[in-house]
């Protein structure tokens, strides 16, 4: 009776999943602009970001509200600093709210791309993969009254190097954050060359996998130099884990924009659009202003005008925003947690 049973229940899940499916390809069939997007998804407006469904049924109304930020430093740090905006939001939406830890971006965007993860803060070079990969609409990013809040790629050495010049760092090791990273990767690779430097020629790739990780190690002499945000150095010079004073910023680039704030192209349109009006209407009280460099809310955006320079900065790099290269960057990640894991153990 129980394999009877158990056979069913496979016969069921496996009847759900094809229905899923061939939704899924009905919609791909009907569709009629994708651009960069997957297969699941469709553009008919052109707007470079997944359109909601065509179906009603597929609509997501959750009565938890799954909430996360980029692991650009350690998670535990984020779901602390946002804990007042997550209390907020539930309020405002009447839906329980849970912050979400995830140890990677990869981890992030296919948390979102599977349908647990409902809205969040992904990475700026890391957005580009959740819109095209994962169906994320970037709507916001932190802000004051005037303006969105951006961010420059420095290049930090420690102050009492003997590197003067980008070009000095020819045969040194350097340390970039992740294949995804704007600053910590995609930047370099598109600007230095013109500087006289160009990655995995002049000087051998290392991935330190957060920029808090490349920071501290050039503090503590394991790099030579890192190209990191601007702002998460700021952040942990503030929190007193780095002394700014002990090191030197070689070379600045323009600003992008920080981190994006996204959402699930498939939550239900009423709940949609609540939250985004829960997330317009608040005001960040001085500990999250603190930590984030003075910003005091969230400032709109669109994917198509405000991450343009994002992109073209990624088309420079040579690179893709595909399931291949998504392919590749889950494994660089894993490679890199473990890495850090076996670090940790010795």
């Amino acid at each position: 009776m129980k394999t009877f049973l158990a056979a069913m229940a496979h016969l069921l899940v496996a009847l759900a999943l094809g229905t899923a499916s061939a939704a899924v390809l009905a919609q791909a069939d009907d569709c009629k602009n994708r651009g960069d997007l997957d297969t699941m998804y469709c553009d008919e407006n052109k707007d470079l970001v997944a359109d909601p469904p065509k179906d009603a049924k597929r609509f997501k109304n959750p009565g938890t509200l799954v909430f996360t930020y980029t692991p650009v430093e350690d998670p535990a740090v984020y779901e602390n600093i946002f804990k007042p905006f997550t209390d907020f939001l539930a309020k405002c939406t009447g839906r329980r709210v849970v912050f979400y830890q995830v140890q990677s971006n990869a981890a992030e965007i296919e948390a979102m791309r599977s349908g647990r993860l409902h809205v969040g803060g992904f990475s700026t070079g890391p957005t580009n993969f959740a819109v095209n990969l994962a169906g994320a609409v970037p709507f916001a990013v932190k802000g004051d009254e005037k303006e969105w809040q951006g961010y420059q790629l420095w290049l930090i050495v420690k102050k009492d190097s003997p590197f003067q010049s980008i070009t000095d760092l020819k045969g040194k090791k350097v340390a970039h954050v992740q294949p995804s990273s704007n600053s910590g990767n995609l930047a370099p690779r598109a600007l230095f060359p013109a500087l006289g430097l160009v990655p995995d020629q002049d000087y051998k790739v290392v991935y330190s996998g957060k920029h808090d990780n490349s920071v501290m190690g050039v503090n503590s002499g394991d790099y030579d130099a890192a190209p990191v945000a601007s702002d998460v150095f700021k952040r942990m010079a503030g929190r007193g884990q780095v002394k700014e004073a002990d090191f030197r910023v070689l070379w600045k680039s323009q600003t992008f924009p920080t981190s994006s704030f996204a959402y699930a192209h498939d939550l239900e349109p009423k709940l949609r659009d609540t939250m985004l009006k829960c997330f317009y209407d608040y005001r960040f009280p001085p500990e999250m202003q603190k930590a984030f460099g003075g910003a005091d809310r969230f400032f709109p955006i669109t994917y198509q005008k405000d991450w343009g320079i994002v992109r073209k900065v990624a088309e420079g790099s040579g690179e893709k925003f595909n399931k291949a290269a998504f392919d590749n960057l889950t494994k660089k990640e894993t490679e890199a947690l473990a890495k850090k894991a076996a670090a940790k153990k010795q």
